[in-house]
């Protein structure tokens, strides 16, 4: 059964990487709000199981097949999906003259690429359904930039661009197609960093504190549902102003 993006009925939404961090807390938002949420990890391990309520498919998104393939599963299971949440992403940092051609492309193969991947496998039912919503979990460094960060500042900036070709081609199909651009968010990552860095980062935030994976999750919530009908190819920065301008 499909559903109007209007409707309140429970939807199928489709997280990739909500086995940790700000994936697991959008995936466990929306199965909060009563939605269908499956998620698409590569094998995690046992400390990264996906959340309470999250349907798992293994799925990498850097192999077209294997999308297709866990696309199919979600969709046997919770009908065509009506929400996609393009969050897996990875990081190979490193100073330019000394990244290797596989760090750079590896960064732009998971976190831009992969994100084509899903949201064109995505796409299908959405355009023949004339209703969907795609948001894209981008990076503050997309346009603030990050000393070490090429490969992943550049994968982050590339979305914006998807986003918006998304909207001038999609948006007359009731699809709309956005972008979150979280700043320093207290995760795993962030946590592992050394005192010194954590205080300087700290410092340039002008609210003055750490963002939150549910910082993210209720601005992903927000653009996915019916009060953003007419939000799209937007970026829209969950940075505590760090990113002003930019």
């Amino acid at each position: 059964m499909t559903t109007s993006p209007d409707s309140t009925t429970p939807r199928s939404v489709l997280v990739t990487g909500a086995n940790r961090g700000i994936g697991r807390a959008i995936a466990e938002r929306f199965v909060a709000a009563g939605d269908r949420v499956a998620s698409i990890d590569r094998a995690p391990s046992p400390s990264d199981l996906v959340p309470d309520g999250v349907l798992p498919v293994l799925g990498d998104v850097c192999d077209t097949a294997s999308v297709d393939a866990a696309f199919t599963a979600v969709e046997e299971a919770h009908g065509p999906v009506e929400v996609l949440v393009a969050n897996a992403g990875i990081t190979r940092d490193g100073l330019l003259m000394r990244m290797s051609d596989e760090d750079f492309t590896t960064v732009l193969d998971t976190n831009l690429t992969g994100a084509f991947r899903v949201v064109r496998r995505a796409s299908t039912s959405m355009v023949r359904r004339r209703s969907g919503r795609i948001v894209l979990i981008a990076s503050v460094v997309g346009l603030y930039g990050g000393a070490g960060q090429t490969n992943y500042s550049a994968s982050k900036a590339g979305l914006v661009g998807m986003a918006r070709s998304i909207t001038r081609e999609l948006g007359g199909r009731g699809i709309t197609a956005n972008v979150v651009a979280p700043g320093f968010i207290d995760t795993a990552m962030t946590q592992g960093l050394p005192d010194d860095l954590k205080t300087k980062y700290l410092a340039a935030i002008p609210a003055g504190r750490w963002g939150t994976a549910d910082d993210i999750a209720q601005t992903v919530e927000f653009l996915a549902s019916p009060a953003a009908a007419y939000i799209t190819g937007a970026v829209v920065p969950v940075d505590g102003g760090l990113g002003m301008g930019h």
